[in-house]
This record gives C-alpha cells, sequence and structure tokens, in this order.
C-alpha cells in the first residue's frame, strides 16, 4: 500500500509540473466563461432592443390578464390602458410602440386589430400569440361552455409513444415537466456527470502513462522495487486524484460565476442527500473505467499505434450516448431498465434515470450499485494479470490472443 501511495504521489506531481495539464486544467473553466462573455455581447448586439410600449383598448376587462402574462413570460411591454379609437390610428410613428384594439366584435371575427411601428420589437408578433389563450377562454365563456368544458377544450393534444393508454400516462409523468422539482432533480444529477466525465477524462491519461513508460523503457526500473500490482494501484489512485483536482479548479471558478449569472440556489439544490449518491455512482465509473484503460494501456507499445481493441476499449464510456434519447424519454422503459444492469452503461444510464424520476426503484438502484462493484472488482482482477505481462511487453501490441491468454493463467 505504501508503494502504491508513492506511485500515486510521483503521478500526480509529474502531471502537475506538466505545462499541458496545468493549462488544461484552466482553459476549460476559462474558455466557458469566455465564450459566454462572446455569446452575451454579440445577442446584446444583436438583439438591443428597447421594450415595447403597448396600448390596449379592451371592454372585455382582461387588462389586468395581459399584465399578469407579461409578468409571467417576462416581455418588458410597458402596458397602458387607452381610450384611443381603433379610426384614430392610421400609422405609429413613435418606435417601438404598439396598440392593441380587443372588444367583442374582433373576438367573434377572430381578428385583433394591432397596429405596430416600423421600429419594433421582431419577436413582438410571437408574443401576442400568449394572448389567445385568455381570449379563447371568454370566447367560450360567452358560448355558455362550464369551466370544466372550457379546459378539458384549451387542454393541448399531445403525441406520446405507447401500446395502451397506461403506458402513455407512465411516460407523461416521466417527463421533466412532470418532476415535482426539476432543478432540484437535474442540478445533482449534472454536478455529479460533470464531474464522471472529468474524472473519467483524466484517468483515460493512464493509457498512455503505460504505454509512455513502455517507451522509454523505464517499466524495469520502476518493477525493481514494487510489485505491478502496487505500480497499477498506484497509477489509478493518482489519476483519480488528478480528476478531483481537475473538479475542484471547475468548481472554484465555474460555480461562483454561474451563481452570479442565474437566480437559481444553485447551492440549495446541490446541498442534498441525493448529491452524495450521484457523486459515488460517478466515482464507481471512475473506479470500473480506469481498471480497463490501465490494463489495456499495459498491452500498447505507443498511443499513437493502438489497434482496433484498444480504440475500441477508450470508447466504451461513451456508449451511454448511444441510448441517452430513449433513458431520457422514459426512464422506466425497457431499454433504461435493462442499461442499468449492463456494466458499462450502468453508472451512466442509472444516473440519468435517478435524474428523471421522483420514485426511485430502490430495488433497482441496489442491483445496479451491486452489478458496478462486482464489475469493478473482476475488472481489477482482470486489469492485475493484463497489467503484470503487458507492462513489460515491448515492440508491439498485444493481441486480444495473447490478453486473453495472461487472462487465463
Amino acid at each position: 500500500m505504501q508503494n502504491s501511495l508513492k506511485v500515486a504521489k510521483w503521478e500526480i506531481k509529474r502531471n502537475l509540473k506538466n505545462k499541458t495539464f496545468v493549462i488544461g486544467l484552466f482553459i476549460t473553466p476559462v474558455l466557458f466563461i469566455l465564450f459566454f462573455f462572446l455569446s452575451s455581447l454579440f445577442s446584446s448586439d444583436s438583439e438591443d432592443t428597447e421594450n415595447m410600449t403597448v396600448y390596449v383598448n379592451e371592454d372585455l376587462g382582461i387588462f389586468e390578464e395581459i399584465e399578469a402574462i407579461n409578468m409571467e413570460h417576462g416581455f418588458g411591454w410597458e402596458l397602458h390602458p387607452t381610450d384611443t379609437l381603433k379610426t384614430e390610428v392610421t400609422e405609429v410613428e413613435e418606435p417601438y410602440t404598439a396598440y392593441l384594439f380587443i372588444n367583442e366584435q374582433s373576438l367573434e371575427e377572430n381578428r385583433i386589430a394591432t397596429f405596430t411601428s416600423d421600429e419594433s420589437d421582431p419577436l413582438f408578433p410571437g408574443q401576442l400569440q400568449a394572448l389567445t389563450v385568455p381570449l379563447q377562454a371568454i370566447k367560450a365563456e360567452d358560448s355558455g361552455l362550464s369551466e370544466r368544458e372550457i379546459n378539458q377544450l384549451l387542454e393541448p393534444v399531445v403525441f406520446v409513444e405507447g401500446t395502451n393508454q397506461e403506458e402513455a400516462n407512465a411516460g407523461e409523468e416521466n417527463t421533466v415537466a412532470a418532476l415535482e422539482d426539476p432543478w432540484g432533480s437535474i442540478l445533482p444529477g449534472v454536478f455529479a456527470g460533470v464531474i464522471m466525465l472529468s474524472i473519467t477524462f483524466t484517468g483515460m491519461a493512464i493509457f498512455q502513462s503505460a504505454s509512455q513508460e513502455k517507451k522509454d523503457k523505464i517499466a524495469e526500473i520502476i518493477l525493481s522495487s514494487l510489485t505491478p500490482s502496487e505500480l497499477m494501484q498506484g497509477k489509478i489512485f493518482g489519476y483519480f486524484i488528478l480528476g478531483l483536482i481537475q473538479v475542484s479548479v471547475y468548481i472554484i471558478v465555474l460555480l461562483p460565476f454561474i451563481i452570479w449569472q442565474t437566480d437559481i440556489p444553485i447551492l440549495e439544490y446541490l446541498l442534498v442527500p441525493r448529491t452524495i449518491l450521484f457523486v459515488f455512482i460517478a466515482l464507481l465509473s471512475y473506479l470500473m473505467f480506469a481498471a480497463i484503460f490501465v490494463g489495456v494501456g499495459a498491452t500498447m507499445s505507443d498511443v499513437s499505434s493502438a489497434g482496433n481493441l484498444q480504440g475500441f476499449v477508450m470508447m466504451l464510456p461513451f456508449v451511454p450516448f448511444i441510448i441517452i434519447a430513449p433513458v431520457i424519454s422514459n426512464p422506466d422503459g425497457i431499454i433504461a431498465t435493462v442499461s442499468t444492469y449492463i456494466p458499462f452503461t450502468a453508472p451512466s444510464v442509472l444516473l440519468m434515470r435517478l435524474t428523471m424520476l421522483d420514485n426511485w426503484p430502490w430495488i433497482e438502484i441496489i442491483i445496479s450499485l451491486a452489478v458496478i462493484v462486482l464489475s469493478i472488482f473482476i475488472f481489477m482482477k482482470i486489469a492485475g494479470k493484463i497489467f503484470k505481462v503487458g507492462i513489460l511487453l515491448y515492440g508491439k501490441n498485444a493481441t486480444p490472443k495473447e490478453i486473453w491468454k495472461w487472462i487465463r493463467t
């Protein structure tokens, strides 16, 4: 164990003294902030419009409702009631100004007279569509319909995938909009997802670390003072710490910036028990893939000469992205459930499912965690056998037949 810690410290110091690693450590959050400001700059240039001043002439008593819609959608209209008649308005000369004339006759004809200045917000015509629902409700009331009938009439029709109504309702219940607290569910999942990706990407450097030591022909020197198992464990632990350092930098740099730019109480949503479970799943994901990376990395003479097998292994962490759409659309579906029990997809899919569900299937969670932990144990054993022989193999990449032989011994 002591030798493994020495290897971990050596890997950490070597990477922290590497200019490429240090630059990459800070460049990602800096680029994120830079792109945010650039997009804000361009959007402010392209959308530098004043708030619309809207004069409303109506006799249906819906002015307060229009004000509520304006506040709810954040249109920024400056609303004013007016007695100006439609016949008095021929042209609106004042920029960013509009007149709306809403009365029973226009409602019956389904044509609301609108006069807008030539210089106006290009989004204004689309924003006006938000007024159609209350106007339709008034029209339905005048037709003698009850409140229940009006709600049924105005309820949008939704097309859902499913063989029966029960499945359709289940699919609708599992959408993001159906979550009791969307931000409270999504933010811990996104936070854990960032941790998972960051330490996994850092762990992929184990590929290069093992092959670089073989290329520089220093593996024998290192193994003269410790065992292959200690070297492998030290690399896994060392890159795990490097991944946590990377995540810490992201949090220190980006989290205050995101809190400053948003009104969402991010810390309140993150400091909850579910975040602990999500981060635990992310750490298990790293241990599983790190064991695979370090084992397969020892079979390569050089990263640039990686064969089909090695290239396929490097893509394993990204397999869940293939099924991300069906998992998110139906977290309780057969694809999501089965993927929860497959080692290579279990961590990511489990994280996505728990993010999308209010009621957690605890039996499935326990089985999935057991599969992941068992997979880590098995992959560590296999990786140890491969690493023990592969780290001393020079001049060529190991073939699948040779690797299978090492595993069986």
